[in-house]
């Protein structure tokens, strides 16, 4: 049972680089003038799916940590890290949904939207790194 939250987290982040792959193509066209093929509605759903993973993944963490070691917050630094990436996750929903539904030229919302993603998924594979030290220690017993 405590191997889901890290199978979904690493799931979305996966998932999450793909989806980086067709922003890319996004960045290239608007900023780069590149003649470019951007997948705009796949883009859009599959990262909707990796940052609401990420964002339910976060809770199945909190729930899972109460339920079978009877605390919260007690992974140390990967707990309370967490709620860094938290802000990230809800201003890549939030963007990403203004921009699918109020579609129009921007330059600035979808540089800001890309630029925070992109940290966003640095943070996720440095957090990943913590998080196996804590599967290691609490799951593994190594």
């Amino acid at each position: 049972m405590l191997t889901i939250h890290p199978i979904l987290q690493l799931a979305a982040s996966l998932l999450a680089l793909y989806v980086l792959l067709l922003g890319v193509a996004r960045f290239r066209r608007l900023h780069l003038q590149h003649k470019v093929r951007f997948h705009w509605k796949r883009h859009v759903q599959l990262g909707t799916i990796a940052l609401l993973i990420w964002f339910f993944g976060m809770l199945l963490g909190l729930i899972m940590v109460k339920m079978y070691w009877n605390g919260s917050l007690i992974t140390g630094g990967h707990g309370k890290r967490a709620f860094v990436l938290l802000p990230l996750i809800i201003f890549g929903l939030i963007s990403g949904y203004h921009m699918n539904k109020h579609k129009k030229p921007r330059v600035l919302l979808p540089l800001l939207h890309g630029g925070t993603n992109l940290l966003l998924i640095i943070l996720v594979f440095f957090h990943a790194f913590s998080g196996w030290q804590v599967y290691d220690a609490f799951v593994l017993g190594n």
